[in-house]
């Protein structure tokens, strides 16, 4: 009786805490990178903004304690994803015995976490199990919209639903009997007009701007673009980071210039720089590839070479890059994402039956 329990509208908070959390790690970059890395305090005090962060997931854990109402969620969610992103931007300091903000691996490490959240909020989203307790869970915290004084005719049309499903179970009369009596009780509720939130009005606003000036052949010209010019980018930064000559140069003055340069400290970041370089020339060539198959109305094919691409580089060639190049590569991740939303948008809207 005791097993847990997925929330209503869990993916969302979830959501709210990736975003949240993704904002703050970049502002928090840019603005010190802006700033010229200043310090709060003076003499032997320094305060850092990892205590921020860890007084921000305080908070965050205290709201959802305190204050009953479903919009608590929503502020935790906010605040944690905030806290987290200051806090783990310090990594490099936790993980170094010389307190070096600008190690290497830090970067890796933050955007690996981001992964790890994004895969969490993807189980999320699967729809729940259907079972009469959780069900019963979710209804009771919509009649938070009774309370409210919000509840608005979907909003009681989706609650009806579930708790005739609840009703019509036999498996536990004591939950169908619950239900029964809430559903006589419904009736009697006077309802508000239902009152588009900002994001739904935006949603609105976007689907017309679409359906008047995103055909399906200027999508299809964008992606296209987008696929050719990251692949183009991709193996653009492969032949610059290997400084040869124009005269062929020997691979000993290739290897020293890594060296001086310090992007290869021993051979073992040797072999991960070559991998690096491997990697990226891989999804340059096949995001060129797809962008051929585009041109000529090879779409399937040219959207699953696409796809397959962003997550290979998303998922593994950016580890790389953020150790190499540090957080110069977040704009680049920012696009190839927006990308990969694009060809599944694309994919499912006209090639899925």
């Amino acid at each position: 009786m005791r097993k847990p329990v997925k929330r209503q509208g869990a993916e969302r908070y979830l959501l709210i805490t990736l975003l949240s959390f993704a904002s703050s790690v970049t502002v928090t970059r840019i603005f010190l990178e802006l700033a010229g890395y200043p310090q709060l305090g003076g003499g032997e005090l320094h305060i850092a903004h990892v205590l921020w962060g860890g007084l921000l997931l305080f908070v965050a854990s205290l709201v959802p304690l305190v204050v009953a109402n479903r919009w608590a969620y929503t502020l935790s969610a906010l605040l944690a994803g905030a806290g987290v992103g200051l806090f783990i931007d310090e990594v490099g300091k936790f993980i170094t015995s010389s307190n070096d903000y600008f190690y290497p691996l830090a970067a890796p490490i933050i955007y690996a976490f981001f992964l790890l959240v994004v895969l969490l909020y993807v189980r999320v989203r699967r729809p729940p199990t259907r079972n009469p307790r959780a069900e019963l869970y979710r209804a009771l915290e919509a009649l938070e919209e009774v309370l409210e004084h919000d509840l608005d005719p979907v909003e009681r049309s989706e609650l009806e639903e579930r708790l005739r499903h609840i009703a019509s179970q036999q498996e536990q009369p004591d939950l169908a009997r619950l239900a029964g009596k809430l559903l006589e009780y419904l009736p009697s509720l006077a309802l508000v007009k239902d009152q588009p939130t900002f994001l739904e009005r935006a949603m609105v606003w976007w689907q017309g701007i679409e359906n008047r000036w995103f055909t399906r052949s200027r999508f299809k010209a964008v992606l296209t673009g987008g696929l050719f010019a990251l692949g183009v980018s991709a193996l653009w930064r492969m032949t610059s980071s290997l400084p040869l000559s124009s005269t062929a140069a020997l691979l000993e003055r290739s290897l020293a210039a890594l060296v001086y340069t310090g992007r290869v400290k021993n051979s073992t970041g040797l072999i991960w720089f070559m991998a690096r370089l491997g990697l990226e020339t891989t999804v340059g060539a096949l995001l060129l590839l797809a962008a051929f198959l585009m041109v000529f109305n090879r779409e399937k094919p040219a959207i699953s070479y696409g796809i397959a691409s962003l997550l290979l580089a998303l998922t593994t060639v950016n580890l790389l890059v953020f150790y190499f190049d540090q957080f110069s590569t977040i704009l680049t991740a920012a696009i190839q994402f927006s990308l990969l939303l694009g060809l599944v948008y694309y994919r499912r809207r006209y090639l899925i039956r």
